[in-house]
C-alpha cells in the first residue's frame, strides 16, 4: 500500500523564495516566487500525494499543521539558507505525528547528509542525487536499507549511507508537473519582475554543460550532462497548460541553459509555432534561461516560435572574472548576443554577481558600466554565494575568504556578503549592490522606458508601482541589515 505522502516547502522568512533550487533562496529586490518543481515532480509520481508550498502562499505552521495528521511520509525541501527553519519545521512535524517518516531533499542534505541528520533526531532520512524515484520507493514502503540514494538513521541511532542512485537517462519517464500545480497550488501566487502574470515554469531537461564555479545544482544533483525530454513530451505539457490553465499568460522553461541545445530549442520553437505561439493575438508567450552566446539564427527561430523573454546570466563585465569562474563566455560575444536579441525584439532579464574571485572596485565599476551599455530590460544583482558543494565554496575555504560568517542570509532573509578579500572588504561589496541598482535604473533612458511601459498598459502600471514600493523597501532593509 502506498504511504500517504506529503511534500512540503516549509514556512520561512516573509517573502523568501526557495523554490528555484539555489538561484534565489533569499528575499529579493522585488517579491518573486518560482514553482517548487523539484517537489512537484515526485509528487506527480505518487498516487494520493499532496504538495504544500508555504512561503509562496504566505502560510504559517498554524495554517498547515492539520495537513500532517493523516500522513505516513513527509518530505521537506531544504537548502543551506533555510536549513535552520526547516529543521524546526521537521521537529514540529515529528512532535505532532511521531509515527510519520520524515525526510529532507535538496542539494544541502545531499552534500552534508550525515551532518544534516545529526542536526535533529526528527529527521529520519535525507535523499541524495536525483531523488524522484527515491521518493517513489519510499512511498511504496520499501525497507530503507534497500533504497538507493538515501542516508538514514537506523533504529540503534547509527547513520547508514546507502549506495548512490543512478542518474535518470530517459527524461520522458517523468510525468508532467503542471497537473500538480493546478491541483495543489495557486498560480496567482507565483510571479517575477520580468514575467507575464500569471506564469508557469517547468523543466524540459536537467543538467548544464557549463562549469560555473558558483552554480550549485549542476555540481551536485543534476550534473553537467544535459538530458532533456523529447519535443512531443514537452508539447504535451504545453497543450495541457493551454487547456487546463487558461489563466496562464507565459510559460517559462527553467532548464539551466535550454538554448545551449540549439537543435532541440529550434525544433521545440517550430512545434510551439504550430500551436499558435508567436502569431498575432495568441495570448501566451514563453521564455527560458540562456547563456549569452546563443547564435542569432537560433534566437530568430525562438522568437518566431513565440519566445518573449530570456533570463541571461552575464555575471560580470570583466573578462578575467569570467575566466576565474569558468563561465566559458567572452564579453564581446555576450555584447553581440545582446544586440541580436534586442534587434529581434526579445526581452532580457540580466543577472549579475558582485564579489566573485578577482573582483576589485575597478571591476565592479566595469560591470556597472557594462550593464548600462548592453541595457537589459531588467536586472538582478546578487552577492557571490559560496554554497557547500561548489568549487567556489572550496576556494573560499582554502583561501580564507569567508567574512567571519557561515550564514548566507540575515535572520530576516536578506543576503549577506560572505566573501571578503584583502583589497575588497565584504562591507564594500555589499554596498555596491545598491549602487549598481541605482545607477542602472535611475537613468533618464531607463526611467523613460519604464514609464512608457506603464502608460501603455494599466495592468503594468499597477504592477510596476507595487514593485517600486517593494524595491525601495528592499534597499531600506538592506541598509538596516548592513
Amino acid at each position: 500500500m502506498t504511504l500517504r505522502t506529503l511534500f512540503m516547502q516549509g514556512p520561512s522568512f516573509d517573502g523568501y523564495d526557495g523554490g528555484a533550487g539555489a538561484r534565489y533562496q533569499m528575499k529579493r529586490e522585488v517579491k518573486s516566487f518560482w514553482y517548487p518543481t523539484w517537489l512537484a515532480q515526485p509528487a506527480a509520481m505518487i498516487e494520493g500525494s499532496r504538495l504544500i508550498d508555504a512561503p509562496a502562499h504566505d502560510q504559517s505552521w498554524d495554517d498547515i499543521k492539520h495537513e500532517i495528521d493523516d500522513r505516513d511520509l513527509i518530505i521537506l525541501h531544504t537548502s543551506t539558507p533555510s536549513f535552520r527553519q526547516d529543521v524546526q519545521t521537521a521537529e514540529l512535524v515529528k512532535a505532532r505525528n511521531p509515527k510519520a517518516l520524515v525526510g529532507m531533499v535538496g542539494a544541502k542534505v545531499m552534500i552534508e547528509d550525515e551532518k544534516s541528520l545529526q542536526a535533529s533526531p526528527a529527521i529520519d532520512f535525507v535523499c541524495r542525487e536525483e531523488y524522484d524515484f527515491t521518493c517513489v520507493e519510499l512511498a511504496e514502503g520499501r525497507p530503507l536499507a534497500e533504497i538507493d540514494g538515501i542516508t538514514w538513521r537506523a533504529p540503534d541511532g547509527t547513520i547508514v549511507r546507502n549506495k548512490d542512485r543512478a542518474q535518470i537517462e530517459d527524461m520522458d519517464v517523468l510525468p508532467m508537473v503542471s497537473p500538480i500545480y493546478r491541483r495543489d497550488l495557486d498560480t496567482s501566487k507565483y510571479y517575477g519582475g520580468y514575467q507575464r502574470h500569471p506564469y508557469v515554469s517547468f523543466y524540459t531537461g536537467r543538467g548544464c554543460k557549463s562549469r560555473c564555479t558558483f552554480c550549485l545544482w549542476p555540481q551536485t544533483i543534476s550534473g553537467h550532462r544535459y538530458r532533456h525530454r523529447s519535443v512531443p513530451k514537452v508539447i504535451e505539457e504545453v497543450q495541457y497548460i493551454l487547456k487546463a490553465m487558461p489563466e496562464v499568460k507565459e510559460i517559462f522553461f527553467d532548464d539551466d541553459t535550454l538554448a545551449d541545445a540549439h537543435d532541440f530549442v529550434v525544433e521545440l520553437s517550430g512545434e510551439l509555432a504550430k500551436l499558435g505561439f508567436g502569431k498575432p493575438g495568441f495570448p501566451v508567450t514563453w521564455g527560458c534561461n540562456a547563456k549569452a552566446n546563443v547564435p542569432r539564427p537560433v534566437l530568430a527561430a525562438m522568437k518566431a516560435g513565440g519566445c518573449r523573454v530570456l533570463l541571461v546570466g552575464y555575471e560580470s563585465g570583466n573578462q578575467q572574472i569570467l575566466h576565474n569562474i569558468k563561465k566559458g563566455l567572452r564579453v564581446d560575444v555576450a555584447r553581440q548576443f545582446t544586440k541580436d536579441a534586442h534587434a529581434l525584439g526579445l526581452t532580457i532579464h540580466g543577472t549579475f554577481i558582485l564579489g566573485l574571485p578577482g573582483e576589485t572596485e575597478e571591476t565592479i565599476e566595469e560591470t556597472i558600466r557594462y550593464a548600462q551599455e548592453i541595457n537589459p530590460h531588467t536586472i538582478q544583482v546578487s552577492l557571490a554565494a559560496p554554497y557547500p558543494g561548489t568549487f567556489l565554496y572550496k576556494q573560499a575555504t582554502e583561501n580564507g575568504w569567508f567574512d567571519n560568517s557561515n550564514e548566507l542570509l540575515t535572520d530576516g532573509g536578506t543576503q549577506i556578503a560572505q566573501l571578503s578579500y584583502p583589497h575588497l572588504p565584504a562591507s564594500l561589496i555589499f554596498d555596491k549592490v545598491e549602487e549598481f541598482y541605482k545607477r542602472f535604473y535611475f537613468r533618464p533612458r531607463k526611467i523613460g522606458s519604464i514609464v512608457g511601459e506603464m502608460v501603455r498598459d494599466w495592468d503594468m502600471m499597477k504592477r510596476r508601482l507595487r514593485e517600486g514600493v517593494e524595491f525601495f523597501s528592499f534597499l531600506h532593509n538592506r541598509k538596516k541589515a548592513a
